[in-house]
């Protein structure tokens, strides 16, 4: 078992026991490190590659 995952929106490695596990109706699992990064995912819609602030941003 992983010690540490990655967030689903902004990359940042999160140890076991912290952040927010959302599992989606067809079974995919997202993981998030702060209520910033599931708010801005899941309500507001944002592609992380487009927001400045998130770590693995592919530019």
């Amino acid at each position: 078992m992983p010690e540490e995952f990655n967030c689903s929106f902004c990359g940042v490695s999160v140890p076991i026991g912290r952040g927010k596990v959302y599992v989606k109706n067809n079974g995919d699992i997202l993981r998030f490190c702060s209520k910033k990064c599931e708010k801005n995912m899941l309500k507001l819609g944002r592609v992380p590659r487009k927001v400045r602030w998130v770590k693995k941003r592919m530019d």
